[in-house]
């Protein structure tokens, strides 16, 4: 290629500026405005050394994981040279092309089989040129070469000319560069190359500031205009200057989260999430802050009123995309969040990444580990703001995503004790359909009482009746009524709040002190365990009387002191599940003295010992039934209609 223009009437022609989607520089009449200079057609050649061409194959072959991504990488050059031509404009540098406007353009030619890039932004000079284009082709590419194999590469490389811009290869036969520096004493430079043998470099006489790379494809699959639409705004939406493709702007939506708060509308908030969100309803809550230390966090965070998971019955994933500069690095981001934080959507944005020679990943996992600890501490104090401005707001947001919540409590010890403030349930000492947290349980608590007592029930029906609740209803001591299969789960993890231990109702350590008219006396009582022990054999592993109970005649404890009936309804299920041979633990049999069944079992059990032993069997179902551990009632049934036919023969 040579500096002028060969043919025709040469004196009377110039070299002109290229319109975005030329592959190749034009000419145009001289004006008034322009000095004719005859140029000298002078071709520099460069031959890739050994090293180099094995870079150029790794960079090709190996570094990226798709091939769309030269696309993201052009951008950010243009990108990156347009915020550095505006620093020296503001800076007071004299500048060649002043007026030009910050815009970067991309057009396509499916017929020609061209993409091209164009920005205004700082340009280069021939020695830029050489250095920037030859970043990898430096005396040192042999150590850089070692680098990159061993997935150590310098991190200040990234969004330079070098390694994005050899992307380019991974889709081109040939690339072209057009470049003119900002500098006015300046003149333009053509640079070509295949990628293969080496590049070549020209004068391109008067060219407009900036550059333009033409990119000669292989094929036409980047040449197609909404294929690099999708591809824009999916990796390039948020960058800070307007992108046009084919002469239509493609970025309109703005990177809110670099803004400040108090230029944001709430329309705006709304539209941004539906647009991250993939959603058409407006978020329930939106987290806006920034950070400087210990990391340079921007993040824009939001939380949709509906869970993914209660609509389709399955797990969700964390839909928070990873911005450096505004450029996207990994969408869905891994690591960025907790698992159970992933109801999250939205974006965060971080300068102090230190990414792979590629962009794809991250290199320093301890890093990593950093800015997930600074994000998750911030969004838990975030929720528990939200929390005491709203309390009902939030009931609503913790009966759509409270699930994922009480995993981060049963899975991250280094975030359970802030998580437990951000529990809520249902007690008994609020209203049905109210919600209380462990701090407020804990206000509430008499002096006496020293534990924080719940109850794992189907609902709040169940739980009032429950023979375990007797207790605690005559004592006026609160309890959580928690109503999901998880919940017990939960606070075995959990285990204590503000230095108080969690105890489920079964397993409290509670009597009533009272002594009621005609009960038993200790000796039937034990006589009368006796025989229900005798008579309910391998069944049952201890018959006790119970200092509990009030209204129920009887009620079942798990013998394991650590086990709860509510879990042990869980391990019969795995193990059924898993085809084991089931889960045997006998429980424990506790009997009410007062109670008027248990006085009329006694009076019968040595004048009619074959029903009292039919009415004890009963009684072990009935405890069984309350408990949710009958798992096969026929037997039961059985029994029951023949006590109903003794009682109606009588």
């Amino acid at each position: 290629m040579s500096g002028v223009v060969v043919g025709g009437n040469c004196e009377e022609w110039q070299l002109g500026a290229n319109r975005p989607g030329d592959a190749t520089p034009h000419c145009r009449p001289a004006r008034a405005a322009y000095t004719f200079r005859p140029l000298m057609a002078t071709t520099e050649k460069h031959a890739f050394q050994a090293e180099i061409a094995q870079l150029l194959d790794l960079v090709i072959h190996s570094l990226y994981t798709d091939k769309e991504i030269f696309v993201r990488e052009l951008i950010s050059n243009a990108a990156d040279a347009s915020e550095k031509l505006k620093f020296l404009q503001t800076s007071g540098v004299d500048v060649f092309g002043s007026d030009a406007a910050l815009i970067i353009g991309v057009s396509t030619d499916d017929q020609a089989k061209t993409i091209t890039f164009t920005d205004a932004g700082l340009g280069m000079t021939h020695t830029e040129l050489v250095e920037n284009l030859g970043t990898i082709a430096h005396s040192g590419s042999k150590a850089f070469l070692e680098q990159l194999k061993a997935n150590q590469a310098d991190a200040n490389l990234i969004g330079q000319f070098g390694v994005g811009f050899y992307s380019a290869f991974m889709v081109a036969e040939k690339v072209t560069v057009f470049t003119r520096s900002y500098r006015p004493e300046e003149k333009g430079w053509v640079w070509t190359s295949d990628g293969r043998t080496g590049y070549e470099i020209e004068p391109a006489g008067e060219l407009s500031r900036g550059t333009k790379i033409v990119v000669h494809l292989k094929d036409t699959e980047f040449a197609e205009a909404t294929n690099v639409e999708r591809i824009i705004k999916h990796y390039s939406n948020f960058v800070q200057f307007p992108i046009e493709l084919n002469g239509t702007a493609v970025n309109t939506v703005q990177a809110l989260w670099t803004k400040n708060k108090s230029e944001i509308t709430d329309d705006e908030y709304t539209d941004f999430y539906k647009y991250v969100g993939h959603d058409t309803e407006p978020p329930q809550y939106k987290l806006h802050f920034s950070a400087d230390a210990p990391l340079a966090i921007r993040a824009l965070l939001f939380v949709p009123q509906k869970s993914y998971e209660h609509l389709t019955m399955t797990r969700g994933e964390n839909e928070v995309n990873l911005y450096c500069r505004k450029i996207l690095i990994q969408p869905k981001a891994k690591g960025l969040f907790p698992e159970w934080l992933r109801f999250l959507k939205g974006v965060v944005d971080s300068e102090d990444l230190p990414l792979n020679i590629s962009r794809e990943t991250m290199q320093d996992s301890a890093l990593l580990r950093k800015i997930n600890d600074v994000l998750t501490k911030r969004v838990i104090k975030w929720l528990d703001e939200e929390a005491k401005a709203d309390p009902e707001k939030y009931d609503k947001f913790f009966a759509e995503h409270g699930h994922c919540l009480k995993e981060g409590v049963a899975s991250d010890w280094q975030h359970r004790e802030a998580l437990a403030k951000l529990l809520r349930s249902e007690s008994s000492h609020v209203d049905a359909g109210k919600t209380t947290s462990l701090a407020d349980y804990v206000s509430r608590m008499p002096e006496e009482q020293k534990e924080i007592y719940y109850l794992v029930a189907p609902n709040r029906e169940a739980a009032e009746a429950s023979p375990y609740y007797e207790v605690f209803r005559e004592k006026k001591f609160e309890v959580l009524f928690l109503y999901a299969p998880q919940d017990e789960f939960v606070m075995e993890h959990l285990r204590e709040f503000d230095k108080k231990r969690l105890v489920a109702a079964e397993k409290a350590d509670l009597k009533l002190d009272k002594e009621t008219k005609g009960a038993l006396s200790e000796d039937d009582a034990r006589l009368l365990a006796n025989f229900i022990k005798e008579r309910l054999g391998d069944r049952v592993n201890e018959v006790q009387t119970s200092k509990r109970l009030v209204g129920s005649p009887a009620v079942v404890v798990d013998s394991d002191t650590q086990m709860t009936s509510s879990m042990r309804r869980v391990m019969k299920m795995m193990s059924r599940q898993e085809g084991g041979p089931g889960f045997d633990s006998k429980p424990n049999l506790e009997i009410n003295p007062d109670h008027a069944m248990l006085i009329r079992l006694n009076a019968i059990r040595e004048s009619d010992p074959a029903l009292a032993g039919e009415v004890a069997e009963q009684i072990f179902d009935n405890a069984l039934v309350a408990a949710g551990l009958l798992e096969d009632p026929r037997a039961m049934l059985g029994r029951l209609n023949s006590l109903l036919e003794k009682l109606l023969n009588k």
